[in-house]
């Protein structure tokens, strides 16, 4: 963890930041190793304190390599103000979008230093992945691959969404995954034309499109697939879309490479379903960022004009919704590699008809 410390003190250096306060769990999972939920860090250019009560001051000790562990005994931003004052620290970051109006507030009353906010300074940083997280998100796809096997031989006409959703769910921690990545969605019939269809009681019937989207939370790194399956032979017009998805989703994995722009990915996937009529009908983003979190850097999204770079890893998943007659999204998890990318999940994308 330590190289990531330093790799956040050089972007302290250029923005003449002398300390950083960390608040945020992932940001600290990512500059600490620390998996509890109690503990803030206080990173200096010279040393990195982790601050936590007695609860987890035997833990923070062994996971928080490189950080002198402070137990606080009353209020922890306290501890806080007097390593500020007792390092003469003159300025003190902390995550803008993190921090509590209270708790600014609170900061600001006992604190000597200049309170700086910052924003993405450290997710930023969490975009690029290292081998050790590849590695991890690559089990975390792993198990979702083989639920979404274990599914296929599971789902049956007369089950509810909830049934299916559940089984995925405890199937995938089975597999050691520590949980799910988002509330998983099992959307069949008319409502597979809802993009975020969380699992119902609805009764699946014969005929039906299903489109299910999930993942698992894998030592702190998610996954994140969706498959659509047909309950039975489908009409004419979902397997027409079905296709045209297919190839839209195989478009951005054949192209995609360091260099390119989340909007010139998002591009190729939605010019090719506009071509083929169904422009207004996918309306959301064509991928986003994994990691610690379920949606972060680099996105691929109309907006989005950073280039990405070997060590990105993001979705592909466009989609087509008609309401009134179902819907469809395929998607993938995928690094950025120095040659193009690598699919991290595998599961068959050819229309399966159980």
């Amino acid at each position: 963890m330590i190289s990531r410390v330093d790799n956040l003190r050089k972007e302290m250096i250029k923005e003449d930041i002398g300390s950083f306060l960390i608040t945020s769990s992932y940001n600290l999972r990512y500059l600490t190793g620390f998996t509890g939920t109690t503990g803030i860090a206080l990173i200096t250019l010279e040393e990195a304190f982790f601050i936590t009560d007695f609860r987890y001051t035997e833990q923070a000790t062994t996971q928080c390599k490189g950080y002198k562990v402070v137990q606080n005994f009353g209020p922890i931003f306290d501890v806080v103000a007097d390593l500020v004052e007792e390092k003469k620290l003159e300025t003190l970051a902390f995550e803008e979008a993190l921090v509590s109006f209270k708790e600014y507030v609170q900061l600001e009353m006992i604190m000597e230093a200049d309170l700086i906010p910052v924003s993405g300074m450290i997710e930023e940083l969490r975009e690029i992945k290292d081998e050790s997280e590849v590695k991890i998100i690559e089990k975390a796809c792993e198990i979702a691959d083989k639920a979404f096997s274990h599914i296929l031989t599971y789902i049956k006409p007369g089950m509810t969404e909830i049934q299916v959703a559940n089984e995925l769910d405890f199937y995938m921690r089975n597999l050691g995954a520590s949980g799910v990545s988002f509330e998983t969605i099992v959307a069949s019939g008319l409502r597979s034309a809802m993009p975020h269809g969380v699992a119902s009681e609805k009764v699946i019937e014969q005929g039906d499109f299903i489109t299910i989207d999930f993942g698992c939370y894998y030592q702190g790194y998610v996954s994140d697939m969706t498959r659509t399956i047909s309950l039975g032979e489908p009409n004419q017009k979902l397997k027409e879309i079905y296709q045209i998805v297919k190839e839209a989703q195989q478009k951005v994995l054949d192209v995609a490479k360091p260099g390119m722009t989340g909007a010139e990915l998002d591009a190729v996937a939605r010019d090719y379903i506009e071509s083929k009529g169904y422009g207004e009908a996918f309306g959301h983003s064509t991928g986003h960022g994994i990691g610690l979190e379920i949606h972060e850097g680099p996105n691929v999204s109309k907006m989005a004009e950073k280039a990405f770079v070997s060590g990105n890893v993001i979705t592909n998943e466009p989609g087509i919704y008609l309401p009134g007659i179902g819907g469809v999204r395929i998607e993938d998890d995928m690094l950025v590699t120095d040659n193009g990318i690598k699919r991290l999940t595998h599961s068959e994308k050819e229309l399966i008809i159980l």
